[in-house]
C-alpha cells in the first residue's frame, strides 16, 4: 500500500478571525470557531502494522479477510448437524478429529459425531458441538442429553467482521486492540496521517533553565516541561523549542526557525497586549493575529494566529492557566489537525464535596479529584498554585451562569484521561 508523500493545503491566514464586533468570547462559541475553521494539516503515509500503534488512520480500513474466515469452534467438545431434543442422545464418532489450523479432511454423515478442539473449523456437515463435559465417551460413541440448539458453542463465519465491510473508520487512532484486528482481517500496513510535530516555546526574561542558578526576579521554566508532556501524552511529536527572552528580534528568530521544524506552534507568555507581550505583537505585524479574550477563568488571553504558514497558539504564563487553555482549546485544535477529528472530553456528573458561589459570565475549571464518590477542589483558585495541578486528577467545569454549590450539588467532572493524558 503505497501513498504519495503529500501533505494538505495550509491553513488560511483569516482562520483565527473573530466575527465583527466580538469582544468577550464565550468557550462554546471559542471551540466552535476553532473546530469549524481548523483542518487537516500533515501529510500521508503508509506504517507497518507493527509500528502503527498510536497513528491516525488517514483512510477507512475494509476487511480484506472475514473474521472468522469460517465456521469454527468455541469450545473443545464434539460436532454435529444440530437440533436435539429433550432426551439422551446417542451418536457414533467418525474417526479422526478437527483442531486449530489442522482442519478435518472428510465430510460428517447425518447422524454422527466428530471430536473437535477450539478455534477449529468446522467439517462439512457439522454446525452444532457440545462440550466434552457433557458428554460420556464409550465404544467410539457420545452420549448426552438434549436439548441443544442448532448452532450451540460455535461461531459463524464473519460473525465479527465480514469481508469487504468496514472494520475502522478514518480519524481513529489505532490502539493495540485495534491492530489485532488489523492482523485478523488481513492487513499488513495501513495508511495513517504523519505525527503532528508540536513545538513548544516558553517567552520572558525571568525564564530560567531548572537547575541552574535563579537570580533574583527569576523563576523556573514551569511550562515547557508540561507543555512538552502534555504534548507527547496526547500522542503528537514534541519538539522543545527553548525559550525566547523578551525581544521582539529574538522571537522573531526563534518563530522563523520553529515554522520550518514544526506543524504547530505553542508558546507560554506574550499573549496580551502589554510592553513586553511579543508574541502577540510579532503575530499583529504579520497581520495573521487575533487576541481572543475568552470568557475563562482560568485564561482569558488566547493568541491565535499564523507565523509562516504554520499554526501559532499563544498560551498564557501562568502554568495554570496555561495547562487550562491547552486541555480546553489547544488539544481538541491539535487532534483536528493531526487527522483525528475534533475530540470533546467526557465528563461525568458527581456530587460535589465543597462550597462555591459562582457570578454568571465566564466559565469557569477547578483543580479537583475524587474521593469516596464526590469531587473535592484544591483549596485555593489561585492561578499561581502550580502544586494544585499535581493534586488534582482532573478539572470540574462550571458552566458560563450563576451557580450556588452545595455539597451533594452535582458538578461536572473532567478526568485527566478524557483529555488523553
Amino acid at each position: 500500500m503505497s501513498k504519495p508523500d503529500i501533505s494538505p493545503p495550509p491553513l488560511r491566514n483569516d482562520c483565527f478571525a473573530l466575527p465583527a464586533g466580538v469582544n468577550w468570547t464565550p468557550v462554546d462559541d471559542a471551540l466552535a470557531l476553532l473546530r469549524d475553521r481548523l483542518t487537516v494539516v500533515t501529510g500521508v503515509e503508509s506504517a507497518p502494522l507493527m509500528q502503527a500503534a498510536g497513528r491516525i488512520l488517514a483512510e477507512d480500513v475494509q476487511a480484506k479477510r472475514s473474521n472468522p474466515p469460517q465456521p469454527n469452534t468455541a469450545v473443545d467438545g464434539y460436532g454435529f448437524a444440530g437440533p436435539v431434543a429433550d432426551g439422551p442422545c446417542v451418536l457414533p464418532l467418525v474417526e479422526g478429529r478437527a483442531a486449530a489450523g489442522v482442519p478435518f479432511g472428510g465430510k460428517v454423515p447425518s447422524g454422527h459425531a466428530v471430536r473437535v478442539l477450539t478455534g477449529a473449523a468446522l467439517p462439512e456437515g457439522v454446525d452444532t458441538v457440545i462440550l466434552e463435559e457433557d458428554v460420556t465417551l464409550d465404544q467410539g460413541h457420545i452420549a448426552f442429553r438434549g436439548p441443544l440448539k442448532k448452532g450451540a458453542n460455535a461461531r459463524k463465519a464473519g460473525e465479527d467482521v465480514v469481508e469487504g465491510a468496514l472494520a475502522l473508520p478514518a480519524g481513529r487512532r489505532l490502539t493495540p486492540a485495534d491492530l489485532a484486528l488489523l492482523s485478523a482481517i488481513g492487513l499488513a500496513e495501513v495508511s495513517v496521517y504523519k505525527v503532528l510535530r508540536v513545538g513548544v516555546l516558553s517567552t520572558g526574561d525571568e525564564l530560567v533553565e531548572p537547575g541552574d542558578i535563579a537570580a533574583p526576579g527569576q523563576i523556573y521554566d514551569a511550562n515547557r516541561p508540561m507543555l512538552l508532556s502534555l504534548v507527547e501524552r496526547m500522542g503528537f511529536e514534541p519538539v522543545d523549542l527553548g525559550s525566547a527572552e523578551d525581544s521582539r528580534e529574538a522571537l522573531e528568530h526563534r518563530l522563523n526557525h520553529a515554522a520550518r521544524q514544526v506543524d504547530v506552534i505553542l508558546t507560554s507568555g506574550g499573549a496580551s497586549a502589554g510592553d513586553e507581550d511579543h508574541v502577540s505583537a510579532l503575530l499583529q505585524e504579520a497581520g495573521a493575529m487575533q487576541e481572543w479574550r475568552i470568557a475563562l477563568k482560568p485564561g482569558r488571553p488566547l493568541a491565535l494566529g499564523m507565523w509562516d504558514q504554520t499554526p501559532v497558539f499563544g498560551l498564557p504564563g501562568n502554568p495554570v492557566a496555561a495547562m487550562v487553555c491547552t486541555l480546553v482549546f489547544a488539544r481538541p485544535a491539535l487532534t483536528l489537525m493531526a487527522g483525528a477529528g475534533w475530540q470533546e472530553p467526557q465528563g461525568f456528573d458527581v456530587p460535589a464535596a465543597f462550597e462555591k458561589r459562582k457570578k454568571p459570565g465566564r466559565r469557569e475549571y477547578l483543580r479537583a479529584r475524587i474521593r469516596e464518590g464526590r469531587a473535592e477542589v484544591f483549596h485555593s483558585e489561585g492561578s499561581g498554585r502550580i502544586s494544585g495541578l499535581s493534586w488534582a486528577e482532573g478539572l470540574v467545569e462550571i458552566e458560563d451562569g450563576a451557580r450556588d454549590i452545595q455539597p451533594g450539588d452535582p458538578v461536572r467532572f473532567i478526568p485527566y484521561g478524557s483529555f488523553g493524558l
